[in-house]
């Protein structure tokens, strides 16, 4: 293989992987996650690494915004999409430094993570059910 003409993947690439990881669930948990809006940007921004008291871009490798569907109103949607961010520096920085997973299934388990958010899952809950997964 010729290393001098490759690439990191790009925003492009990340969103396809992450279309594909999405378009790979379950469909029951497809139709739950159907509104949620998946956005693939380099870092975090400022406030947003200000406001989770965040030092290090690299830190973050996603982030859910948003009302989990527990907490919706039941007589409309959500004021505002819930979003689902995938940080593309971070995510390639944490594939590089493990060595030990490929960079769809490293793209995909943080886009599940975030959408547990988006089910109303904390931290522990969802590392539990992936704990329980493997």
């Amino acid at each position: 293989m010729a290393w001098q003409d490759q690439t990191a993947p790009s925003l492009d690439d990340f969103d396809r992987m992450a279309r594909q990881a999405f378009e790979a669930l379950p469909p029951l948990f497809r139709q739950a996650a159907a509104d949620v809006v998946i956005r693939i940007d380099d870092f975090p921004d400022e406030e947003t690494l200000r406001d989770l008291e965040i030092e290090d871009g690299f830190e973050l490798t996603g982030l859910y915004v948003g009302a989990h569907v527990g907490e919706r109103d039941g007589l409309g949607p959500a004021p505002e999409p819930s979003r689902v961010f995938l940080y593309r520096r971070p995510i390639l920085d944490e594939w590089c430094e493990r060595g030990d997973v490929g960079l769809y299934d490293l793209v995909s388990h943080v886009l599940i993570h975030e959408l547990g958010h988006h089910m109303g899952l904390d931290d522990d809950q969802i590392d539990a059910i992936e704990d329980a997964a493997d």
